[in-house]
């Protein structure tokens, strides 16, 4: 066992000049049989690739040669979400692949950088191997935001907040929300909503008409207040709205809220979703409760995901495949920030108008 050890340690400090050495060749010679092997006849290449394979010298060290360049030929992705959930969310995983279809145009890896609120986050960023940063979206107070705009690689946040000096692309949520909210309330005298979460504490809650100013996430914040319109809109008080926060854009806690709302003495009779996947929840939960959508209770969701069509579900259409390559073009410098994206809500059978 040591004396395999002792040999991975040895096949580790091998270097270039050592292979060049027992080749018989100069150090540019046996560099250039690895970064440029046009420039090296077959004769010196077989004599060096010899050299390495009885040296156990595996070739350049990748991270080495990326410092040479002053590039990495790779594009961070900051989630503030643990990994999974960059696969199992499907618009999560359509804004990634947005990013990746622009990264294989352009020769670029992409890296996941999942941050979950340990003290090691900004230092992950710091020491993060990448040419830019694309955050996902993210709250006011996150400290990674500054950590992203201390390294001083060209960076761009999905979503918000908007930051200095780094770019943003988002749709305007506001008058989404207020435009499906309307869609969502129209005859209704309970209108309700479900919700992401207010802060980064992620804290479940019920209330009514909560502190808008007070939520920390823009996005959740900019759609509350497209809602709050909306409700307003129809002669609803913000005070009578009642909005259950969830932790996560998660289909199953939506449904165990929505189910806690239904069964009040003042059940909703419409709920807008920040989300499809929110939206899911709540229809599953409304016809558990003998509910009828939309006549008993109407329901709007947000993204016009695949689910959207199968419930038949009224919400809001943008396409965060779009989103993330754009995001992708403005990190590489391809393109320049857009002013706003593209959205539109899809009315289906899940409201009343």
């Amino acid at each position: 066992m040591l004396d395999a050890m002792d040999s991975a340690a040895d096949a580790k400090r091998v270097t270039l000049a050592q292979v060049a050495q027992r080749a018989g060749v100069s150090v540019m010679t046996a560099s250039y049989t690895y970064n440029r092997p046009s420039r090296v006849s077959e004769q010196s290449r077989a004599k060096v690739l010899a050299a390495a394979a009885a040296l156990g010298y595996a070739g350049p060290d990748p991270s080495a040669r990326s410092l040479r360049r002053g590039s990495t030929r790779t594009l961070g992705v900051v989630m503030g979400e643990h990994l999974s959930y960059a696969f199992e969310d499907p618009q999560a995983a359509s804004f990634l692949a947005g990013i990746a279809d622009v990264c294989a145009e352009s020769g670029y890896g992409m890296t996941i950088l999942p941050i979950t609120g340990a003290d090691d986050d900004v230092s992950r960023i710091q020491s993060a191997a990448v040419d830019g940063f694309i955050v996902w979206t993210t709250s006011d107070d996150d400290p990674v935001l500054g950590a992203v705009r201390a390294v001083r690689r060209p960076a761009v946040v999905h979503g918000g907040p908007e930051v200095a000096g780094l770019g943003l692309v988002s749709i305007d949520n506001r008058a989404a929300a207020r435009a499906v909210g309307t869609a969502a309330f129209a005859g209704a005298g309970r209108p309700a909503v479900v919700s992401f979460p207010l802060s980064r504490d992620r804290i479940s809650t019920i209330t009514r008409g909560p502190d808008i100013a007070g939520a920390t996430f823009p996005v959740t914040r900019q759609r509350l207040e497209g809602y709050r319109q909306a409700a307003e809109d129809i002669g609803i008080p913000w005070s009578d709205v009642v909005v259950a926060v969830c932790a996560h854009n998660d289909a199953a806690e939506a449904e165990q809220a929505t189910a806690a709302l239904l069964s009040g003495t003042h059940a909703p009779d419409a709920i807008a979703a920040m989300s499809d996947e929110q939206a899911a929840g709540a229809i599953r939960a409304a016809r558990a409760a003998g509910r009828t959508v939309p006549s008993d209770v109407a329901v709007t969701g947000w993204d016009d995901a695949a689910v959207a069509t199968q419930l038949g579900l009224t919400t809001v259409a943008q396409s965060l495949r779009e989103q993330g390559a754009a995001c992708a073009h403005a990190a590489l410098g391809h393109e320049p920030v857009p002013p706003a994206a593209a959205w539109s809500v899809v009315t289906r059978a899940s409201t009343r108008s």
